[in-house]
């Protein structure tokens, strides 16, 4: 901007020194050509009035004389007897000179001056235009630079500022620039700044409550399973039920923790090398019988034994918000399948169904987006899980749906360790 402003600038000053300048040059030397004209002839009336007054007092007319009155002329004289008396040197050629002539009672009088002389003088005329045009660029390139600076530089500056709202750091910095329009723009940059502020400590509040509030029942349902499987008649049967659901407790602690920390932007970087084999089989033995009662299967095929960076309490809500995506919306075995990619250990999860509608296909992983009567919030969280742990999920197939859960190989975690213990080599 800065330079396109300084060309446009220079651009208009030099058009307007030129429709000024030319005319202004052409002027000044046809006044110079004219004054010199008329300069001549003054000379020539002077020296015929003269000549004439020394004749009818009877005084000779000497050429030292009037070459001394009239320096750097060339004066013919014509007396009435026919005497010619000639002062001054005479031009090397006829065609290069300026004339002028004048005649009183039989006196005849011609005065030459070198052109050379004229166009000396309108040439210094032209050179002192042409060094006043310079200067006005001169002054016209300080004064767009100038302007250019001040206009530019408070445009960077907002723009920095854009930036550190859109980076999160929401401190208004107070700055103007005595530009009415930039100020404006500054200003209503610093209410954005505050308003922003406000809304993300609002939420990091709400964050800090939720967890006091869930953590507490929670913490309070554990001990209660707990006791029971204590008290219980039938020590195994209630042991094993109540162990299952501790665990799913402990698990629901775990991601509410997670998505605390992802509400205050705290990115602890809690994935491990986790087997994926385990934390699959542990999800599917929980919903096969939900799925059973609907005339429904899970199957598990691909390789065994991956290992991924991942939380496993993480990856176990990714798959159990997949598996009950494929109970409400799709039909059929759920088939879930892992394999080893070129640079990350893929876990594909999909059913039978109709898939996704087309035009729910582009937003589907959306905040409040819901092919059904859900929340829509199910994606969108699963999405962000596999986010904080460094991996991904992606929509593979709309029709039918299938899903991949794109986890780091261990071996890239504990190079990416390394490099950042050692440092670059």
């Amino acid at each position: 901007m800065r330079r396109r402003l300084l060309l446009s600038t220079l651009a208009v000053a030099i058009v307007a020194i030129l429709l000024l300048g030319i005319p202004l040059a052409y002027a000044t030397n046809k006044l110079i050509y004219e004054e010199a004209k008329q300069a001549l002839e003054r000379e020539a009336s002077s020296i015929v009035g003269g000549v004439g007054f020394s004749l009818e007092s009877h005084q000779p007319v000497t050429r030292d004389k009037i070459a001394q009155e009239y320096p750097g002329r060339y004066i013919v004289i014509t007396l009435p007897d026919n005497r010619t008396v000639t002062a001054g040197t005479p031009p090397r050629s006829v065609d290069d000179q300026l004339t002028a002539t004048a005649t009183v009672s039989g006196v005849h009088v011609q005065v030459a001056q070198p052109a050379q002389q004229v166009r000396d003088e309108a040439l210094r005329q032209m050179l002192l235009i042409g060094s006043l045009a310079a200067l006005g660029v001169a002054v016209t390139v300080g004064l767009a630079m100038f302007q250019a600076r001040k206009l530019t530089l408070p445009l960077i500056d907002l723009a920095e500022t854009a930036d550190r709202l859109g980076t999160g750091n929401a401190r208004p910095r107070r700055r103007r620039y005595g530009i009415p329009e930039v100020d404006r723009v500054a200003e209503v940059l610093d209410n954005s700044a505050v308003r922003i502020a406000d809304l993300l400590a609002a939420s990091r509040e709400f964050a800090s409550d939720a967890s006091h509030q869930l953590r507490t029942p929670l913490t309070a349902l554990t001990m209660r399973l707990e006791e029971m499987i204590e008290a219980a008649d039938y020590p195994d049967v209630v042991r094993e039920e109540g162990a299952a659901a501790i665990a799913q407790t402990e698990r629901l602690v775990a991601v509410v923790e997670q998505l605390l920390a992802r509400a205050r932007h705290d990115r602890t970087g809690g994935a491990v090398a986790a087997p994926i084999d385990q934390i699959i089989e542990q999800q599917v033995e929980e919903w096969r019988p939900i799925f059973r009662r609907d005339g429904r299967d899970i199957r598990i095929i691909g390789e065994q034994g991956l290992v991924g960076m991942t939380t496993p309490e993480g990856l176990s809500q990714i798959v159990a918000t997949l598996l009950d995506n494929s109970l409400v919306h799709g039909d059929g075995v759920v088939t879930i399948n892992t394999k080893q990619g070129a640079a990350s250990v893929v876990v594909e999860i999909g059913d039978q169904g109709t898939g996704i509608p087309p035009d729910l296909e582009p937003r589907i992983f959306e905040r409040s987006v819901s092919g059904g009567q859900g929340t829509g919030l199910g994606l969108y969280l699963a999405r962000s899980l596999a986010a904080v742990d460094g991996g991904r999920l992606e929509l593979i197939q709309s029709r039918p749906a299938t899903f991949g859960i794109f986890l780091r190989q261990a071996s890239e975690a504990r190079l990416a360790e390394e490099r950042v213990v050692i440092g670059p080599v």
